[in-house]
């Protein structure tokens, strides 16, 4: 086997975080012993109780803070500072409101090295690509609105566009649909199933919706409370392409249900749950 395929697009070995040299003295930790490898192209969801340490993670993963302990490789390259390969949607959609929606897609290209130095020359190149993905999440016929004039999930997503104009290898969702309506929500979904199988991009999502993480994720993890570490690691085996009619099946709602089991008895006990 080729050992490109074999090498983990995303490897985290031993991580510890404390967030500072205090904490680190009296081993207070935000997220601890964490041993992770994802492969190229993967889809991995992360649930866990409120302030776990999901977003620490998130953070690690894409450089914007440097591991007290232990070392992290993207792509077959260590971090030492922030990632140009990934992309970032969160729950609010953080559109500027002077800018138009295509504007507002561009805008990595503006201000990101390599595209930077090359944006006045290639513009009409990068609008081009700006309005393709637009109209691939269904948002042609909506570049010259304003933020205001577009409802929360078509914000959401431009900034999902915004996330993927400079076509990363890894895209990090940090509870991205959370204040959505359960209908749009799910649209969303559908959305982000279909950007993933089209590019192949790595996904990282942040999420406390279960079924959320079923219906989108390979593998999803289970994060125990602060100090945050990865407990449970469930493979999602349900046949690919998924349809929304999958969320009402049995097979579907078990793996819900025994996810749901396993953070409410880290809740009760606190216990470690063995993988």
């Amino acid at each position: 086997m080729d050992s490109a395929i074999e090498t983990p697009f995303v490897d985290f070995q031993n991580v510890w975080l404390a967030y500072n040299e205090e904490l680190w003295a009296e081993g207070k930790f935000a997220v601890e012993d964490i041993n992770l490898q994802v492969k190229r192209g993967e889809f991995i969801a992360i649930v866990g109780p409120s302030g776990c340490g999901k977003s620490t993670f998130m953070k690690l993963t894409t450089g914007l803070k440097a591991p007290s302990r232990g070392s992290i490789k993207v792509d077959g390259q260590p971090v030492t500072g922030p990632l140009k390969i990934s992309g970032m949607a969160f729950q609010s959609s953080s559109l500027l409101p002077w800018r138009t929606t295509l504007d507002n897609v561009l805008l990595p290209l503006e201000i990101v090295e390599p595209y930077r130095a090359t944006f006045k020359q290639k513009r009409a190149e990068y609008v081009e690509r700006a309005r393709q993905l637009l109209a691939t999440v269904g948002l042609a016929g909506y570049e010259d609105k304003y933020p205001w004039e577009l409802s929360g999930g078509m914000q959401q997503r431009a900034s999902i566009c915004r996330a993927l104009i400079h076509q990363p290898k890894m895209l990090l969702l940090d509870e991205p649909f959370g204040a959505l309506d359960a209908f749009t929500r799910e649209e969303l979904w559908c959305t982000l199933r279909d950007l993933h199988a089209a590019q192949g991009f790595n996904v990282i999502l942040v999420t406390h919706d279960l079924r959320e993480s079923v219906f989108l994720a390979d593998t999803v993890y289970v994060m125990s409370k602060s100090p945050g570490r990865f407990v449970v690691k469930r493979d999602i085996e349900l046949p690919r392409p998924r349809d929304l009619e999958l969320t009402y099946t049995p097979a579907f709602t078990d793996i819900v249900h025994e996810l749901r089991g396993h953070i409410g008895a880290m809740r009760k006990a606190g216990a470690v749950i063995n993988q």
